[in-house]
């Protein structure tokens, strides 16, 4: 497979010594590259806009400004299918990263490991391949009612994805139309389309399920609105 000349690529991570460190290790790993910074998932969303399919590499935290657990992850893969995403957080439980896997990313990084471990796990996804650590199990499947629920979320529009985000968040109506520049009876039909999509008869309850794939990562709470 022939490499593009000049790699492109993202660092997402709310804290700037973690994305100078990421930043250290890919930069001593190629040669031609250039490296995009996003403390915010909306400044991820704002850059995978821009530059698309030019990109070569998401490196992702799991919980960031706009985005808590798996949802920020769901969206990309949703919405940029051809973008490789690494997962690089604090939280190594086995469950989360078997979850980050079964959502699409192409590995996972603890934020634990050396540098030149980063490098050799972000050289094996640039060449094609997957990382993990390797004292995980990734066969241990999740149970039957969260992988039921995984498939019906993975049936959600990226915009869907980000409604439930806002929703997860306790926003209303309003406030999300606001953020994503669309009217109050675009939102109401999304989440129309989410509760049918997930089975669930109301917003409350969608946060719930939503909740459930997160494996405890954040204590939820959720807006009454209907």
């Amino acid at each position: 497979m022939e490499k593009p000349e000049i790699y492109q690529l993202v660092i997402a991570d709310d804290h700037p010594l973690f994305r100078g460190a990421l930043r250290e290790a890919v930069s001593g790993l190629l040669e031609r590259v250039e490296i995009a910074e996003a403390g915010t998932f909306d400044d991820v969303v704002a850059l995978l806009d821009k530059g698309g399919g030019d990109i070569d590499l998401v490196t992702l935290d799991l919980s960031m400004p706009g985005v808590r657990g798996f949802s920020g992850l769901m969206y990309i893969r949703a919405q940029y299918p051809s973008v490789p995403v690494i997962v690089v957080s604090a939280n190594d439980d086995p469950a989360a990263i078997r979850r980050c896997m079964e959502f699409g990313a192409s590995g996972f990084i603890p934020k634990t490991l050396s540098v030149e471990e980063m490098r050799a796990a972000i050289s094996r996804i640039l060449n094609g391949g997957v990382w993990t650590p390797a004292d995980v199990d990734l066969s241990s499947g999740s149970d039957a009612e969260s992988a039921a629920l995984m498939v019906r979320m993975a049936t959600l529009t990226p915009q869907q994805v980000r409604v439930l985000m806002m929703l997860s968040e306790g926003l209303l109506n309003k406030q999300i139309a606001y953020q994503l520049g669309v009217s109050e009876a675009t939102v109401k039909a999304h989440v129309s389309a989410i509760l049918q999509k997930l089975g669930v008869e109301s917003r409350t309850q969608a946060v719930i399920a939503a909740a459930k794939i997160e494996s405890g990562q954040w204590s939820q709470g959720a807006s009454a609105e209907g």
